[in-house]
């Protein structure tokens, strides 16, 4: 590939997405091959955590993970958790984050690259922008999507997920120093697509997820509740009334916030076929990444160059 050349300092704004997160790994890798490495990274939610693995030097070891995960292995995160607070093994989420994001002592002002997570303060709706301090609780912070993830206790804020006031952190890359912004949004093509999809065509009991099989069971219970004999359209199941909710706000929040401060390149991968939680397709998001750079190189040579 042609090498770019740029002396400014390039930001790095990754998107919130969950599962479709998978496709940032993808993403950097194919700017770096392209002499593209951003000094400084912003991300928010999914964006945060491989952001903060890639500035702690271990994307590499991420994404050897990715490559062997399992929906058995996703399984491992979940717990019923009858709080109602959370449904993520807060054990094997913290194991999973020290393993391959960063350290439980990485500190964020000690990092080579500049970096940021930001966070909903779920008080007052306000963002909360990470520069300094635990990496870790940084990253905790702003991948906690409410009802999977507990919030996070921080000087004295109860914090949830970035992406509810700024799914694709283009606004912290500016404040940083950033000279030019390449932004990744994840939910640029899948708004109303799940809600489309037949929640029959599943796969075998056996090769289901405990994900798959909670989530059923959800729906068949507030069907028994809410449930019209006399109607002959199903209503959308419960899961997929969430996930396309999420992706709505997202995706409307994204394109207000962009409106008044778009990006120098946009990236937005072709995600639609992956669900908010289908983090076993992780291979599948990442060659989107990578194809997603492929495609805007032409764009990405001509931003750089003014």
């Amino acid at each position: 590939m042609k090498k770019i050349n740029y002396d400014g300092r390039i930001g790095l704004a990754l998107g919130s997405g969950a599962s479709r997160g998978w496709s940032h790994i993808g993403i950097i890798k194919a700017l770096t091959e392209i002499g593209i490495e951003p000094e400084i990274i912003s991300g928010c939610s999914i964006g945060a955590l491989v952001g903060a693995s890639y500035c702690a030097g271990k994307l590499d070891k991420l994404e050897d993970w990715l490559t062997k995960v399992s929906k058995m292995e996703v399984v491992k995160f979940l717990e019923l958790n009858w709080s109602l607070n959370g449904f993520v093994d807060k054990k094997h989420l913290n194991e999973f984050l020290i393993n391959y994001v960063c350290n439980e002592e990485t500190r964020i002002e000690k990092l080579e690259k500049i970096y940021a997570a930001v966070a909903t303060d779920l008080n007052t709706g306000r963002e909360v922008w990470f520069t300094k301090n635990s990496l870790l609780k940084a990253v905790m912070a702003s991948i906690s999507l409410p009802g999977l993830f507990p919030p996070i206790r921080y000087e004295g804020k109860w914090l949830v997920d970035g992406g509810l006031v700024n799914p694709v952190p283009i606004s912290i890359c500016r404040a940083l120093g950033a000279d030019i912004v390449i932004a990744v949004n994840l939910n640029g093509d899948i708004v109303g697509k799940h809600l489309l999809k037949k929640e029959q065509d599943e796969v075998d009991e056996d090769d289901q997820g405990l994900t798959d099989r909670f989530m059923k069971s959800i729906k068949k219970y507030s069907e028994t509740i809410f449930s019209n004999d006399n109607s002959k359209v199903q209503s959308p199941g419960f899961y997929n009334i969430i996930a396309t909710s999420i992706n709505i706000f997202q995706d409307r929040i994204t394109r207000s916030r962009m409106a008044g401060d778009p990006p120098e390149v946009l990236l937005t991968p072709q995600l639609s076929k992956i669900g908010l939680l289908e983090f076993d397709k992780g291979i599948e998001a990442l060659n989107e990444g990578k194809a997603c750079v492929n495609r805007m190189q032409s764009e990405i040579e001509y931003a750089l160059s003014k």
